[in-house]
Protein backbone atom coordinates (compact mmCIF):
# COMPACT_ATOMS: atom_id res chain seq x y z
CA UNK A 1 0.00 0.00 0.00
CA UNK A 2 2.81 2.15 0.79
CA UNK A 3 3.52 4.93 -2.62
CA UNK A 4 0.02 3.58 -4.02
CA UNK A 5 -2.07 6.51 -5.00
CA UNK A 6 -5.92 6.57 -4.11
CA UNK A 7 -8.70 8.09 -5.91
CA UNK A 8 -11.20 8.02 -3.00
CA UNK A 9 -11.43 6.79 0.83
CA UNK A 10 -13.47 3.98 -0.37
CA UNK A 11 -10.97 2.76 -2.99
CA UNK A 12 -8.23 2.83 0.27
CA UNK A 13 -10.38 0.98 2.55
CA UNK A 14 -11.44 -1.35 -0.09
CA UNK A 15 -7.03 -1.99 -0.31
CA UNK A 16 -6.50 -1.90 3.44
CA UNK A 17 -5.06 -4.75 4.71
CA UNK A 18 -5.38 -4.64 8.85
CA UNK A 19 -3.00 -7.48 9.29
CA UNK A 20 0.06 -6.04 8.89
CA UNK A 21 -0.05 -4.43 12.44
CA UNK A 22 0.10 -6.17 15.66
CA UNK A 23 -2.82 -6.83 17.98
CA UNK A 24 -3.37 -6.00 21.34
CA UNK A 25 -6.30 -6.79 23.45
CA UNK A 26 -8.17 -3.92 25.77
CA UNK A 27 -9.90 -4.36 29.01
CA UNK A 28 -11.70 -2.30 31.94
CA UNK A 29 -10.93 -2.19 35.57
CA UNK A 30 -13.23 -0.92 38.26
CA UNK A 31 -12.13 0.23 41.37
CA UNK A 32 -15.67 0.48 43.45
CA UNK A 33 -15.11 2.52 46.52
CA UNK A 34 -17.22 2.99 49.74
CA UNK A 35 -17.80 4.99 52.93
CA UNK A 36 -20.09 2.85 55.27
CA UNK A 37 -20.84 2.53 58.76
CA UNK A 38 -19.71 0.05 61.21
CA UNK A 39 -20.75 0.40 64.83
CA UNK A 40 -17.74 1.26 67.26
CA UNK A 41 -19.37 -0.93 70.44
CA UNK A 42 -19.69 2.20 72.44
CA UNK A 43 -23.25 3.51 72.07
CA UNK A 44 -22.04 7.15 73.13
CA UNK A 45 -20.08 7.58 70.16
CA UNK A 46 -21.02 8.04 66.53
CA UNK A 47 -20.69 4.85 64.19
CA UNK A 48 -16.95 4.41 62.89
CA UNK A 49 -16.77 5.16 59.26
CA UNK A 50 -14.75 2.24 57.41
CA UNK A 51 -13.57 3.15 53.81
CA UNK A 52 -13.74 0.23 51.41
CA UNK A 53 -12.98 -0.99 47.95
CA UNK A 54 -14.51 -3.95 46.30
CA UNK A 55 -12.60 -7.01 45.03
CA UNK A 56 -13.14 -10.29 43.50
CA UNK A 57 -11.66 -13.75 43.79
CA UNK A 58 -10.02 -15.01 40.46
CA UNK A 59 -11.30 -18.33 39.46
CA UNK A 60 -8.85 -18.59 36.51
CA UNK A 61 -5.61 -18.11 35.15
CA UNK A 62 -3.42 -15.95 35.17
CA UNK A 63 -3.01 -15.48 39.33
CA UNK A 64 -5.48 -17.97 40.42
CA UNK A 65 -7.08 -17.62 43.41
CA UNK A 66 -5.84 -14.16 43.75
CA UNK A 67 -7.40 -11.01 44.31
CA UNK A 68 -8.73 -8.39 41.30
CA UNK A 69 -10.47 -5.45 40.88
CA UNK A 70 -13.73 -6.03 38.78
CA UNK A 71 -12.61 -6.42 35.25
CA UNK A 72 -12.83 -8.07 31.68
CA UNK A 73 -12.07 -7.60 27.90
CA UNK A 74 -13.52 -4.75 25.91
CA UNK A 75 -16.03 -6.50 23.39
CA UNK A 76 -15.37 -5.46 19.81
CA UNK A 77 -18.69 -3.90 19.37
CA UNK A 78 -18.44 -1.84 22.51
CA UNK A 79 -17.85 1.14 23.77
CA UNK A 80 -15.47 1.80 27.06
CA UNK A 81 -18.16 2.95 29.18
CA UNK A 82 -20.51 0.60 28.22
CA UNK A 83 -18.06 -2.28 28.75
CA UNK A 84 -17.10 -0.79 32.19
CA UNK A 85 -21.27 -1.09 33.13
CA UNK A 86 -21.50 -4.76 31.52
CA UNK A 87 -18.33 -5.39 33.52
CA UNK A 88 -19.88 -3.78 36.80
CA UNK A 89 -23.18 -6.09 36.75
CA UNK A 90 -21.41 -9.17 35.37
CA UNK A 91 -18.63 -9.73 38.44
CA UNK A 92 -20.08 -7.80 41.23
CA UNK A 93 -24.02 -7.57 40.51
CA UNK A 94 -23.84 -3.87 40.90
CA UNK A 95 -25.84 -1.61 38.68
CA UNK A 96 -26.55 2.36 38.38
CA UNK A 97 -23.56 3.77 40.69
CA UNK A 98 -21.63 6.55 39.99
CA UNK A 99 -18.94 5.45 37.71
CA UNK A 100 -16.27 7.46 35.82
CA UNK A 101 -12.95 7.23 34.02
CA UNK A 102 -10.09 7.16 35.63
CA UNK A 103 -6.89 6.12 33.51
CA UNK A 104 -5.43 3.42 31.22
CA UNK A 105 -2.51 1.44 32.35
CA UNK A 106 -0.64 0.43 29.30
CA UNK A 107 2.83 -1.62 30.96
CA UNK A 108 4.17 -3.57 27.99
CA UNK A 109 4.46 -6.76 30.77
CA UNK A 110 1.25 -6.00 32.99
CA UNK A 111 -0.19 -9.24 31.63
CA UNK A 112 1.52 -12.74 31.38
CA UNK A 113 -1.28 -13.86 28.58
CA UNK A 114 -0.41 -11.30 25.96
CA UNK A 115 -0.42 -7.19 25.30
CA UNK A 116 -3.21 -6.07 27.36
CA UNK A 117 -4.37 -2.55 27.67
CA UNK A 118 -6.72 -1.44 30.48
CA UNK A 119 -8.48 1.51 31.08
CA UNK A 120 -9.72 1.73 34.74
CA UNK A 121 -12.47 2.91 36.10
CA UNK A 122 -13.35 4.13 39.62
CA UNK A 123 -17.03 4.09 40.95
CA UNK A 124 -18.95 5.10 44.38
CA UNK A 125 -21.54 3.71 46.36
CA UNK A 126 -23.01 3.59 49.62
CA UNK A 127 -22.90 -0.12 50.64
CA UNK A 128 -24.86 0.43 53.29
CA UNK A 129 -28.09 1.62 50.60
CA UNK A 130 -27.06 -1.16 48.58
CA UNK A 131 -29.90 -3.32 47.36
CA UNK A 132 -27.98 -5.58 45.07
CA UNK A 133 -26.96 -8.53 46.29
CA UNK A 134 -22.75 -9.07 45.85
CA UNK A 135 -21.85 -11.82 43.75
CA UNK A 136 -20.32 -14.99 45.70
CA UNK A 137 -16.83 -14.65 44.90
CA UNK A 138 -16.75 -10.79 45.52
CA UNK A 139 -16.00 -8.99 48.91
CA UNK A 140 -15.31 -5.99 50.55
CA UNK A 141 -12.24 -4.79 51.73
CA UNK A 142 -11.45 -1.76 54.88
CA UNK A 143 -8.80 -0.21 53.77
CA UNK A 144 -5.90 1.14 55.83
CA UNK A 145 -3.06 3.55 54.39
CA UNK A 146 0.08 4.90 55.42
CA UNK A 147 1.38 7.30 53.46
CA UNK A 148 4.99 8.81 53.53
CA UNK A 149 6.82 11.21 50.91
CA UNK A 150 8.07 8.61 48.65
CA UNK A 151 5.30 5.57 49.53
CA UNK A 152 2.20 4.40 50.47
CA UNK A 153 1.74 0.98 52.76
CA UNK A 154 -1.53 -0.07 52.37
CA UNK A 155 -3.56 -3.13 54.02
CA UNK A 156 -6.93 -4.42 52.46
CA UNK A 157 -8.90 -6.46 55.37
CA UNK A 158 -12.06 -8.17 54.89
CA UNK A 159 -12.32 -9.55 58.14
CA UNK A 160 -10.74 -13.32 57.39
CA UNK A 161 -8.32 -12.49 54.81
CA UNK A 162 -5.43 -9.62 54.69
CA UNK A 163 -3.88 -8.25 52.07
CA UNK A 164 -1.09 -5.82 51.95
CA UNK A 165 1.00 -4.12 49.11
CA UNK A 166 3.89 -1.22 49.20
CA UNK A 167 3.41 1.54 45.65
CA UNK A 168 6.30 4.11 45.28
CA UNK A 169 5.97 7.66 44.29
CA UNK A 170 8.30 9.88 41.86
CA UNK A 171 7.74 13.23 41.57
CA UNK A 172 7.40 14.11 37.37
CA UNK A 173 6.19 17.38 37.21
CA UNK A 174 6.57 19.48 39.91
CA UNK A 175 4.17 22.58 38.40
CA UNK A 176 1.93 20.16 38.04
CA UNK A 177 2.10 17.57 41.44
CA UNK A 178 1.73 14.61 39.08
CA UNK A 179 3.63 11.16 40.47
CA UNK A 180 4.68 8.09 38.79
CA UNK A 181 3.85 4.79 41.16
CA UNK A 182 5.66 1.84 41.18
CA UNK A 183 4.72 -1.87 43.00
CA UNK A 184 7.10 -2.16 45.39
CA UNK A 185 5.78 -5.34 46.96
CA UNK A 186 2.69 -7.09 46.49
CA UNK A 187 1.85 -10.81 46.91
CA UNK A 188 -2.13 -11.06 46.53
CA UNK A 189 -3.31 -8.78 43.93
CA UNK A 190 -3.65 -9.23 40.57
CA UNK A 191 -2.07 -7.39 37.86
CA UNK A 192 -0.84 -4.24 38.47
CA UNK A 193 -4.36 -3.46 40.32
CA UNK A 194 -2.25 -1.38 43.47
CA UNK A 195 -1.45 0.94 40.93
CA UNK A 196 -5.24 1.17 39.83
CA UNK A 197 -6.05 1.70 43.81
CA UNK A 198 -3.60 4.08 44.58
CA UNK A 199 -4.68 6.07 41.50
CA UNK A 200 -8.12 6.15 42.45
CA UNK A 201 -7.21 6.89 46.10
CA UNK A 202 -5.34 9.85 45.02
CA UNK A 203 -7.84 11.11 42.14
CA UNK A 204 -10.63 10.78 44.67
CA UNK A 205 -8.90 13.07 47.43
CA UNK A 206 -8.19 15.34 45.25
CA UNK A 207 -11.78 15.72 43.48
CA UNK A 208 -13.65 16.07 47.13
CA UNK A 209 -12.05 19.19 47.26
CA UNK A 210 -13.48 21.11 44.53
CA UNK A 211 -16.11 19.21 43.50
CA UNK A 212 -19.51 17.37 45.05
CA UNK A 213 -18.62 13.48 44.19
CA UNK A 214 -18.33 12.57 47.84
CA UNK A 215 -22.25 12.36 48.00
CA UNK A 216 -22.48 9.78 46.04
CA UNK A 217 -20.94 7.95 48.66
CA UNK A 218 -23.54 9.53 51.59
CA UNK A 219 -27.08 8.41 52.50
CA UNK A 220 -29.94 10.62 51.66
CA UNK A 221 -29.72 12.54 55.15
CA UNK A 222 -27.02 12.33 57.33
CA UNK A 223 -25.83 15.21 59.96
CA UNK A 224 -22.38 17.16 59.48
CA UNK A 225 -20.61 15.34 62.54
CA UNK A 226 -20.93 11.91 59.91
CA UNK A 227 -20.23 13.90 56.80
CA UNK A 228 -16.91 15.16 58.52
CA UNK A 229 -15.93 11.49 59.27
CA UNK A 230 -16.28 10.42 55.67
CA UNK A 231 -14.08 13.45 54.29
CA UNK A 232 -11.92 12.78 57.51
CA UNK A 233 -11.77 9.30 56.73
CA UNK A 234 -11.11 9.62 52.44
CA UNK A 235 -8.28 12.34 52.95
CA UNK A 236 -6.76 9.89 55.68
CA UNK A 237 -6.83 12.86 58.15
CA UNK A 238 -8.34 15.30 60.92
CA UNK A 239 -9.94 18.27 59.63
CA UNK A 240 -10.43 21.24 62.05
CA UNK A 241 -14.50 22.01 62.52
CA UNK A 242 -14.02 25.73 60.76
CA UNK A 243 -12.52 24.53 57.75
CA UNK A 244 -14.49 21.67 57.28
CA UNK A 245 -17.87 23.88 57.20
CA UNK A 246 -15.96 26.04 54.62
CA UNK A 247 -15.82 23.48 52.18
CA UNK A 248 -19.01 22.41 52.18
CA UNK A 249 -20.97 25.44 53.94
CA UNK A 250 -22.46 25.87 49.65
CA UNK A 251 -22.77 21.79 49.45
CA UNK A 252 -25.42 20.99 51.80
CA UNK A 253 -29.01 22.29 53.20
CA UNK A 254 -30.46 21.68 56.88
CA UNK A 255 -33.67 19.64 56.85
CA UNK A 256 -36.49 19.40 59.34
CA UNK A 257 -35.04 16.23 60.38
CA UNK A 258 -33.27 15.29 63.36
CA UNK A 259 -31.43 12.36 64.79
CA UNK A 260 -32.31 11.23 67.62
CA UNK A 261 -30.84 7.80 69.99
CA UNK A 262 -27.61 6.42 70.37
CA UNK A 263 -26.94 8.31 73.66
CA UNK A 264 -26.39 11.22 72.32
CA UNK A 265 -27.87 14.88 71.72
CA UNK A 266 -30.49 14.81 68.66
CA UNK A 267 -28.38 16.26 65.81
CA UNK A 268 -29.81 18.08 62.63
CA UNK A 269 -30.28 16.23 59.34
CA UNK A 270 -28.90 17.85 56.38
CA UNK A 271 -28.56 16.37 52.69
CA UNK A 272 -27.11 17.18 49.18
CA UNK A 273 -28.21 20.44 48.32
CA UNK A 274 -27.96 19.78 44.57
CA UNK A 275 -27.46 22.76 41.66
CA UNK A 276 -29.94 23.91 39.61
CA UNK A 277 -29.40 22.65 36.62
CA UNK A 278 -29.05 18.99 38.24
Amino acid sequence: MDGKEYNSEEEFLKDYDSSVFEKLSMTADILIMSVSSEETGNYRKLTEKKFSILLVKRDNYPFKDKWCLPGGFIGIDETLDDAAKRILKNETNLKNIYIEQLYTFSDVKRDPRMRVVSTSYMALVDKNRLNDKLSKNASWFNVFMIEDEKSYHVTLDNGSEEIKFVVTKTLRDLTTDRYDFKIAKNDKLAFDHPLVIISGLERLKNKIEYTDIVFNMMPEYFTLGELQQVYEVILNKKLLDPAFRRIIANKVEKTSKMKTGGGHRPSALFKYKRKSNE
